[in-house]
């Protein structure tokens, strides 16, 4: 007798124009069991599970929902026949209650409600699941973890037998994805099933009864627990071997570089965004900054970098007072810069690799003959970079960058941001949505930087990231800082505790 299966989707092709997002791929999920979609970013991984919650419709192919075939014209049908997609990006109203965003759209509900009757059962169904959260709360006072517990009861609210979380844990701090695995496994039941999108190995290897993978949006392996590490997953997700550890000697910090002294910096919202930072990172060092997005990473970065106006305190690189100074003046420093934001701060979309490039040095006399450029000199200049860094253009030196993959992106701009030697350098999420291969480049960047005497300011969101690279992990919370910590001698729980604001008095600057 054939195996029995929550949801089977057979051949699914979907195409957008120019881009195959998938082909002919196959996927089957079984009761009681949490089968995690792994692949780079760009593989199909989202389209594929948006075809499957009625998002999209697949150009070819059929999917079955236990023995019927059904066809999806909305994600309202996906509901009805119980599978429920919680999203990367919340879409909840904030000045609704949970319990109000949980029944918006219920066509079931009767004209007048009985709301403490509907905060009793939501309550129960969250208590059920261990999706601890206050029915009457109202979404801006939650944090980010209980958010995300409110979006996954509104799919359970709706008898969804298949939850589907897209990079749950991208904005969960080391407690809540602990808390979130756990109950994954109890809504995982004998006649549920879960599908956790990522591109996180650790994770896979933490909750995955089965894994299937996807490349360039064909899936190329389903894996059984048990039957894989992350170096095979790996390996299937890029198509080569691909190392999944940084190789790195033990820092020798010299003199310090980089210095805050109680430095107070106004957010968007015309609120402190640093609060009283005082740190120091010294050469040949990485400092990783730790935080929940939104608690000053951003104004920290910008402050240094001479984009944002300190009102309070004094920022100093290489002893010299720097406060305020402007972005053409922090460079001349010796300050690299990698923004978060590649296309929007780091680089000119309409640009050619060529000219940004040369952004920063246009002015020299290597590239410049009087009020004009010297193009020769820049072309074996950007020849030379784009190689170095295997940065591989979509056509010649002048086409457009936007052209580019989001890793050729971040090789570029680290080709032009590290090639001058900088003794310090900022960089900002310098990862975030590459693939394993590109991911691995990066950091054995950062690395070589560090051994050549360089300091390095880390912010990411990534504790991965962080313990792998870092010497020394500050946490940031609410614009102040909540703790220096070694990197070696702590580990991510007592991180995220920091993060979520427990114990800030525990954490002694070191």
């Amino acid at each position: 007798m054939a195996e029995a299966y929550l949801v089977k989707m057979e051949g699914i092709t979907k195409y957008f124009p120019g881009v195959t997002a998938n082909y002919r791929v196959n996927l089957n999920v079984r009761p009681g069991e949490i089968h995690v979609l792994l692949g780079e970013n760009g593989s199909g991984k989202s389209t594929l599970m948006s075809i499957l919650a009625g998002l999209y419709r697949p150009d070819e192919g059929q999917i079955f929902v236990g023995e019927k075939r059904v066809d999806f014209h909305s994600p309202r049908d996906a509901i009805q026949a119980g599978i429920g997609m919680v999203h990367q990006h919340f879409r909840l109203v904030e000045t609704f209650t949970v319990v109000e965003n949980v029944i918006l759209g219920d066509r079931t509900l009767p004209f007048f409600l009985h709301m403490r009757s509907l905060e009793h059962k939501i309550a129960a169904l969250s208590e059920r699941y261990g999706l601890k959260i206050n029915p009457q709360a109202r979404i801006w006072q939650l944090s980010v973890g209980e958010r995300q517990r409110v979006e996954v009861v509104k799919v359970l609210y709706r008898g969804c037998r298949v939850l589907i979380l897209d990079e749950p844990t991208a904005v969960l701090t080391p407690q809540e994805t602990k808390e979130l695995f756990a109950n994954l496994r109890v809504m995982a039941g004998k006649d549920k099933a879960v599908i956790l999108i990522t591109h996180k190995l650790q994770e896979v290897m933490q909750v995955a009864d089965r894994v299937t993978v996807l490349r360039n949006g064909r899936a190329v392996g389903t894996l059984e627990r048990g039957t894989f590490n992350e170096r095979d997953l790996a390996r299937l997700m890029v198509g080569r071997d691909v190392p999944v550890q940084v190789t790195r000697m033990p820092a020798v910090p010299g003199e310090v570089v980089l210095e805050l002294r109680d430095v107070q910096v106004m957010s968007d919202l015309g609120r402190p965004g640093l609060d009283g930072v005082s740190l120091t990172v010294h050469r040949g060092e990485i400092l990783g900054v730790a935080g929940i997005a939104g608690n000053g990473q951003r104004e920290l970065a910008e402050a240094v970098a001479g984009l944002r106006k300190v009102v309070r305190g004094r920022i100093y690189i290489g002893g010299e007072d720097c406060t305020n100074l402007g972005p053409r003046a922090i460079i001349d420093k010796g300050v690299a810069h990698i923004p978060e934001d590649r296309l929007g701060s780091g680089l000119v979309a309409g640009l050619g690799a060529l000219d940004n490039l040369i952004l920063k040095d246009y002015r020299r006399q290597d590239f410049s003959r009087g009020p004009f450029i010297d193009r020769r000199a820049a072309t074996a200049r950007a020849t030379t970079l784009t190689r170095q860094f295997d940065v591989r253009l979509a056509g010649d030196l002048d086409a457009p960058v936007r052209l580019l993959s989001g890793g050729n992106l971040q090789r570029l701009l680290l080709a032009r941001e590290i090639s001058a030697s900088p003794r310090l350098i900022i960089a900002v999420y310098p990862a975030r949505g590459l693939d394993v291969a590109a991911t691995e480049t990066v950091h054995q960047l950062l690395i070589k930087q560090r051994a050549q005497g360089a300091a390095v300011l880390l912010i990411s969101e990534d504790l991965d990231e962080l313990f792998k690279l870092s010497d020394r992990i500050a946490v940031l919370f609410k614009g102040r800082l909540a703790g220096i910590l070694p990197a070696e001698s702590t580990d991510p729980e007592e991180v995220g505790l920091l993060m979520m604001g427990a114990n800030m008095q525990g954490a002694e600057a070191v």
